[in-house]
C-alpha cells in the first residue's frame, strides 16, 4: 500500500510541478540569475532575430554578453556563440554574416560571424578590427561595402590610417608606462559621468567590409586599416548613455549622418547638430541643422533615401525639453516637425514604410507609468492639416490638430487587459492608461508587416516581442507575441507582488492611484505589496524617490532600484511621480525648473498622506525614505524639512548646490534647473540648498556615494556625512571607490542592497 501511495504521489508531482516547487520571495541572488536581453536585429530574409544576452556571475563579479538567436516566427531561442563574449550583433545586407563586438583579443574589437541561414548556425568567427584604441558601436553599410564603428582617439593624431594608428598606439603606450599620472586641462568637460576623457575624442571609422576570411588576404593590410571619417577636436558622435545610435548610413551606403557638438564650451551646451559626410576618402562634413541652437540627434535615413528622420529639441541648454520627431528633406533642405501636436517625448523610432507621398514611422513614447509604440503618418509631399498619431494596432487613428480649448474626451476603448482613453487638447493626443509595460528597441521585418521590440514590466526584465503592424488587439487575441522566454524558469519560482493594477478602472485602488498634489494637479502614485500579503496586518513602508528629476516610476524593470525586491522582505513600496516627472506632458516636466524643493516635495508628502489614509495596512509610524541622484537630493531636502520618517537613505544626492555646480561636468543641467550660475542667480542656489536646513537634521541617515561619480561629485556625500556626524545624528556611509553614479558591479550591488535593507530594517522593524 505504501509503495502504491508513493507511486500516486510521483504522478501528482509530475503532473503538477508548480505544486511541488513552492514559490519564494524575490531575492538578490534570484535577480543575479536573470539574463539581460538586448535589442533585436532581424535578418535580411526575415527568418531570424539575433540579440545579445548578458550573463551575470556573482561569484566571479562579472557580466558577460553572448549572442543568441530565435526564429522570427517564434520557437526555441539558443546561444550561437558560446566560446567567447559577444555583444551588439548587426547583420550584413546579404544575411550571410553578422558583425559583433568582443573583447577576446586586444580589448573591444569588431568581429565577424559567418552564418548559415538554413540552420541558423554560426560556421566561423574571426576578428575584423585590431585598432589600438578599441572599437564600439559597429554598423554594416546597406550596400555591404563598409562597416563603421566608433573609437576614442587622440585628435592630434592625423595622416594616413597607418600614421594615425601608429600615433595613437605611441601615445597610449607612453601614458600607460609613465610613472606620472597627472593630466593638464585647458577646457571644460574634461571628465564625463564616470571617466576622465584624457585628451581623447570619439570618432567614427570606416573599415572595408569582408568578402573573404580574413579580409587582409583579399585586400592587404594597409587597405584593411580603418579610416577616420570624423577627424578633428570634437566628439563625433556625442556621448550617449545608451538608446538609439547617434549615426546612420544612407541607403546607398555612400554617406553617413552623425551627431556632434562644435560649441566652444561643450559643458554648458546642448547644441548637438547633425552632420553629413561622404564615406569616400577626403569627404567634407556638412552641418544640416545649424539653424537650431538646441539638440538634434539620432538620425535615421528613410528607406528610399529622400529624408532623414531625427529627434530635436527647441530650447538651448535644456536637456529635458520635449523631443520632437523631425524630417529633413535631402533634396530641398526643408525640415518638418511630425509631432508638434503630440505632447509626449519621442523615444526610439524607426521607419516603417513609404508608399508614394505617404511615409509611416513608429516611435516609442512614455505615458503615465509605461511606454508604448505609436505610429505617425505624414504626407511628405505637402504640409498635412494634422498628424495622424495612433497606438499601433488601434483600428481608428486619431487626427490630432492643435486644439485651442479645454480637453475634450474623445472616447474610450478596450486595449488588452487595460483601457485607453483619448483626450485631445492644445498639446495633442494624450493617453490616460493602457495595459502596462515598457516597450523599446524597434526593428521592422523586411516585408514591413511586423515590428520586433523589447518589453519589460515591474514583474519581469526585458524579453523580445513581435506583433503584426496592422493587427488589432482584443481581450482574448492579442496581436503581440512574446518570442523569447529567457527568464521564464527563474521567474516561475518567484512570488512577485500580485497587486499591480494599470487599467483606468483601477485608479484609486492598490497599484496605481491618483491624488491632488501641488497646484491642484492630479499626481500619480504607485504601490507594491509584499509577497504573502495579509490585509489585516500593518506593514512598514519604503518610500522610493526617483532621480532625474525628469524621470518616472512605472511598470518597468530595474536592477538598481527594484520595487519588487524592496517589497520582498515584508514592505509596502510607495512611489510618487511628482511635478517634473516624465510621461505627463511637457508643462508638468517644466514645473520643477527653479522649484526643486517646492512642488515636488509637496507632491511627495501629499502622496504619502493619501496612501496612509487610503490603505489601512500601511503603518505610518514605520516609514523610510530612499532616493538616488535627484532622489538623493530630495532625501537630503526631506532630512531638513520633515521628521515623519524613521530613516533616510541618500544615494549620490546633491547636498550643497554651490559646490555641486563647481564640481559637476554637465554645467548645462545646473544652469537650467537653477536658472543661472551661482554668480548670476545666487538666491536661487541658496534657496534650494539642503545644507541650509542642516540645523533641523534628526533622522537617522545612510549616505551612499561613488568616487567616480562626476555628475554629483563624491564630495557631496562626504559633506552630508560630515554634517550628520558632527551634529550627532545616527548615520553611516557606504563608499564605493570603484563606482560612478550607478552601482554596476555585481558584488558591489549585492553589498548595496544588503546595506540599504539592513539600515531600513534597523529603524523600521
Amino acid at each position: 500500500m505504501r509503495r502504491f501511495f508513493l507511486f500516486l504521489l510521483a504522478l501528482v508531482v509530475l503532473a503538477f510541478p508548480a505544486v511541488a516547487q513552492a514559490k519564494h520571495p524575490f531575492t538578490f541572488e534570484d535577480m543575479m540569475k536573470l539574463k539581460r536581453v538586448g535589442e533585436p536585429a532581424v535578418s535580411p530574409d526575415g527568418k531570424w532575430v539575433i540579440f545579445s544576452v548578458v550573463d551575470v556571475d556573482l561569484e566571479a563579479n562579472t557580466k558577460t554578453p553572448h549572442i543568441w538567436i530565435v526564429p522570427t516566427a517564434g520557437g526555441q531561442e539558443r546561444e550561437i556563440i558560446a566560446d567567447q563574449d559577444g555583444d551588439r550583433p548587426r547583420w550584413a545586407p546579404d544575411g550571410k554574416r553578422f558583425a559583433f563586438l568582443s573583447t577576446k583579443q586586444r580589448g573591444s574589437q569588431v568581429w565577424i560571424a559567418d552564418f548559415n541561414g538554413s540552420s541558423g548556425t554560426v560556421t566561423g568567427v574571426w576578428m575584423l578590427t585590431w585598432i589600438t584604441t578599441e572599437a564600439a558601436g559597429e554598423l554594416w553599410s546597406p550596400d555591404g561595402k563598409n562597416i563603421i564603428f566608433t573609437s576614442d582617439v587622440y585628435p592630434e593624431c592625423a595622416g594616413t590610417p597607418a600614421e594615425e594608428e601608429a600615433c595613437n598606439e605611441k601615445k597610449l603606450d607612453e601614458t600607460n608606462k609613465s610613472k606620472v599620472k597627472a593630466q593638464i586641462f585647458d577646457r571644460l568637460l574634461y571628465r564625463h559621468w564616470n571617466a576622465y576623457k584624457e585628451g581623447k575624442r570619439s570618432h567614427i571609422f570606416a573599415a572595408v567590409a569582408p568578402t573573404e576570411t580574413p579580409i587582409t588576404k583579399a585586400i592587404g593590410l594597409d587597405q584593411a586599416r580603418p579610416r577616420d571619417l570624423t577627424p578633428g577636436d570634437y566628439d563625433s558622435p556625442v556621448f550617449s548613455l545608451g538608446g538609439q545610435d547617434n549615426y546612420a548610413f544612407s541607403p546607398d551606403g555612400q554617406e553617413i549622418c552623425y551627431t556632434s557638438n562644435h560649441d566652444k564650451n561643450e559643458a554648458a551646451s546642448t547644441n548637438n547638430d547633425l552632420w553629413i559626410v561622404p564615406v569616400r576618402e577626403g569627404g567634407v562634413a556638412k552641418n544640416i541643422t545649424a539653424d537650431n541652437p538646441a539638440s538634434d540627434s539620432t538620425p535615421l535615413y528613410s528607406p528610399d533615401g529622400r529624408y532623414i528622420a531625427y529627434r530635436a529639441q527647441q530650447r538651448p541648454g535644456y536637456e529635458s525639453d520635449r523631443f520632437r520627431l523631425m524630417l529633413y528633406d535631402r533634396k530641398t533642405g526643408e525640415k518638418k516637425n511630425l509631432t508638434e501636436d503630440f505632447d509626449g517625448w519621442v523615444g526610439s523610432f524607426t521607419w516603417l514604410s513609404h508608399s508614394g507621398p505617404e511615409y509611416h514611422l513608429l516611435f516609442v513614447s512614455e505615458s503615465q507609468g509605461d511606454a508604448t509604440i505609436y505610429e505617425v503618418y505624414t504626407n511628405a509631399g505637402a504640409t498635412p492639416k494634422c498628424v495622424l498619431v495612433t497606438k499601433i494596432g488601434d483600428p481608428t487613428p486619431v487626427c490630432v490638430p492643435p486644439f485651442p480649448n479645454e480637453p475634450e474626451k474623445l472616447g474610450e476603448r478596450r486595449w488588452g487587459m487595460g483601457h485607453l482613453t483619448y483626450y485631445a487638447d492644445k498639446y495633442g493626443l494624450r493617453l490616460t492608461r493602457k495595459a502596462g509595460g515598457y516597450d523599446d528597441d524597434l526593428a521592422i521585418t523586411p516585408d514591413g508587416k511586423r515590428v520586433l521590440f523589447t518589453e519589460m514590466s515591474i514583474y519581469a526584465p526585458t524579453e523580445i516581442y513581435s506583433r503584426e503592424i496592422d493587427a488589432t488587439d482584443d481581450e482574448t487575441h492579442p496581436a503581440g507575441t512574446q518570442i523569447t522566454h529567457i527568464n521564464d524558469e527563474v521567474l516561475s519560482q518567484i512570488d512577485m507582488s500580485a497587486d499591480w493594477h494599470v487599467g483606468a478602472s483601477h485608479f484609486g485602488n492598490v497599484g496605481s492611484f491618483l491624488f491632488k498634489g501641488a497646484h491642484g494637479d492630479d499626481i500619480q502614485g504607485f504601490l507594491v505589496k509584499p509577497p504573502n500579503f495579509d490585509a489585516a496586518k500593518k506593514y512598514p513602508v519604503k518610500f522610493l524617490i526617483h532621480g532625474g528629476p525628469q524621470g518616472a516610476w512605472g511598470d518597468d524593470w530595474s536592477y538598481r532600484w527594484n520595487p519588487e525586491l524592496f517589497a520582498a522582505n515584508g514592505y509596502v513600496v510607495i512611489m510618487i511621480n511628482f511635478h517634473g516627472s516624465t510621461g505627463y506632458g511637457q508643462k508638468f516636466i517644466d514645473a520643477i525648473n527653479g522649484d526643486w524643493g517646492g512642488a515636488p516635495f509637496e507632491d511627495l508628502m501629499k502622496g504619502l498622506d493619501y496612501a496612509e489614509k487610503t490603505y489601512p495596512f500601511i503603518d505610518k509610524n514605520r516609514e523610510c525614505a530612499l532616493g538616488a541622484s535627484y532622489g538623493g537630493y530630495m532625501a537630503n531636502w526631506i532630512l531638513g524639512h520633515s521628521d515623519r520618517f524613521k530613516c533616510i537613505v541618500s544615494h549620490d544626492g546633491m547636498f550643497n548646490t554651490f559646490s555641486a555646480w563647481g564640481t559637476t561636468e554637465e554645467l548645462w543641467f545646473n544652469n537650467w534647473e537653477f536658472q543661472g550660475t551661482p554668480y548670476t542667480n545666487h538666491d536661487m542656489y541658496n534657496k534650494w540648498s539642503p545644507r541650509n536646513s542642516a540645523k533641523n537634521f534628526k533622522t537617522p541617515t545612510l549616505v551612499i556615494h561613488g568616487q567616480r561619480d562626476y555628475r554629483l561629485d563624491v564630495s557631496e556625500g562626504f559633506q552630508l556625512f560630515t554634517t550628520l556626524q558632527t551634529m550627532g545624528v545616527p548615520s553611516k556611509m557606504l563608499y564605493f571607490p570603484d563606482e560612478g553614479h550607478w552601482v554596476l558591479k555585481p558584488q558591489n550591488s549585492q553589498l548595496w542592497y544588503k546595506t540599504v535593507n539592513e539600515w531600513v530594517d534597523q529603524w523600521t522593524k
